[in-house]
Order: C-alpha cells, then sequence, then structure tokens
C-alpha cells in the first residue's frame, strides 16, 4: 500500500522521467552549436557550461518561475480558474515568453508546455481551467509548476526534480554529441549534485523574476546561431 508521500515521489519521478511524452530529447538549447565550434568538446567543458547555466542561465529563471507559479497555486483559497490564480500566473507565463533570448529557445518553451498542457487535460479535465488562467502559449515550467501543484509534490522537490530533468536531458544530448561514454555522463551528472542544489535554493528563495540577472550571452549566441548550422540533430 502506497503512502501520500510514496505517491508524491511516484508522481515527481514520473513526472521528471525521461519517458514524459514533451519532446525534451529534441532539444539541446545551444549546445550542439558550441559542440560544433569546439567550444564544448571534453568533460570538464561540459560540466563548467552546464555550472554556468544553472548560476546565470535561462535555467535559472525557469527554476525560479516553478517555485512561483507553484506558490500561486497553492495559495489558500484559491481553485481552478480563480481571480487570484488568474493575477499570480498569467503575467508571469507572459513574462518567461518574454525572457527568452532567442527564437528558438521561446518556441522550446512552448512546444513542451503544450505537449505538457495537452497531456495533463487529458488525465486530469478538472485542470483546464488552471491551464487557462496561465494563458495561451503556455511555458513549460508553468505547466510543469502547475501540475506538480495538483500532484501534491512537495515545491522544492518539483523544483530540484526540473533542475535534474535539465541537466540529464543535456547531458545525454552531449554523450551523443561530443560523444561521452554512458558512464562519463552519469559521473558529470554526480558531479552537479552540488550545482544543482544551489540552484534549486536560489529558486525557491526569489520572491520575483525580477530579482533575477543573467549572464549567459554566449549560450544565447549558440542558440541564435544554431539554426545556421550545415547539419543539425536537434531543434536548439
Amino acid at each position: 500500500m502506497t503512502t501520500t508521500r510514496d505517491q508524491a515521489l511516484l508522481r515527481l519521478l514520473q513526472l521528471t522521467s525521461p519517458a514524459l511524452p514533451v519532446g525534451a530529447y529534441s532539444y539541446s538549447e545551444g549546445l550542439e552549436t558550441l559542440v560544433e565550434q569546439g567550444v564544448v568538446i571534453a568533460p570538464s567543458a561540459l560540466t563548467r557550461w552546464l555550472e554556468q547555466e544553472l548560476a546565470h542561465g535561462l535555467v535559472a529563471i525557469d527554476a525560479a518561475a516553478v517555485g512561483l507559479v507553484y506558490h500561486a497555486a497553492t495559495q489558500p483559497g484559491v481553485g481552478n480558474g480563480t481571480a487570484l490564480s488568474t493575477v499570480a500566473i498569467a503575467p508571469l507565463n507572459h513574462q518567461l515568453s518574454a525572457l527568452r533570448d532567442s527564437e528558438e529557445s521561446r518556441q522550446q518553451s512552448w512546444a513542451m508546455g503544450r505537449a505538457l498542457v495537452r497531456m495533463a487535460t487529458h488525465l486530469h479535465p478538472d485542470l483546464k481551467p488552471r491551464f487557462n488562467t496561465a494563458g495561451n502559449p503556455c511555458n513549460f515550467a508553468v505547466a510543469f509548476a502547475l501540475l506538480a501543484a495538483h500532484w501534491e509534490i512537495e515545491p522544492r522537490q518539483a523544483v530540484l526534480g526540473y533542475l535534474h530533468s535539465w541537466a540529464a536531458n543535456l547531458i545525454t544530448s552531449a554523450v551523443k554529441l561530443i560523444p561521452l561514454g554512458q558512464t562519463v555522463g552519469q559521473q558529470i551528472l554526480l558531479d552537479l549534485y552540488p550545482a544543482l542544489g544551489e540552484a534549486c535554493d536560489r529558486a525557491i528563495a526569489t520572491p520575483s523574476l525580477d530579482d533575477l540577472y543573467l549572464s549567459s550571452w554566449g549560450t544565447t549566441l549558440a542558440t541564435m546561431q544554431h539554426e545556421a548550422l550545415y547539419t543539425r540533430l536537434f531543434r536548439s
């Protein structure tokens, strides 16, 4: 017999699983360009890049948004489609769209968000009003937070799971692109745990997306240049 805590853990594993049908495996977030340019061609360079993105990249904003949307969705008295959820969540969703610094990055967030909303509302039709309040298109981080809140996953675990899923996906991409061995990829993920924890702490402590400052212009340029690559394995 599973307890409530067990169910929350199982739902977190499902939400962060590579099998989640949102197409995360299709995106490298500029990594493919960096490998092609010879910037990231070794495990140490990949680790440094991932740590930099966790500290100063778009994923830091997304992680903070997961925490903020979760908080807004679980306020006492907030039900599906209430005024408070509209006021708190819709502006966050619009802000996330505005903060995407390349067309590929924006399309990735929207496409993954649409896929997650489609799956979530199929599983839980009663969630449709809540997703409607977020706006259309719905960014992936917003959809992730709303489903995590509905599944009663603890907020810190939801943010940490989001970050771990992001890192695992990019390391899997790097295994194919650089290429790296599977064991090397797993070692990089293990070595990244302190940075993931620190990124989660910052995200949970962020009171507003306006309080975050980014410094990831190298990755921004890589995502903009990606569409011009002669051959591509990934969509970003």
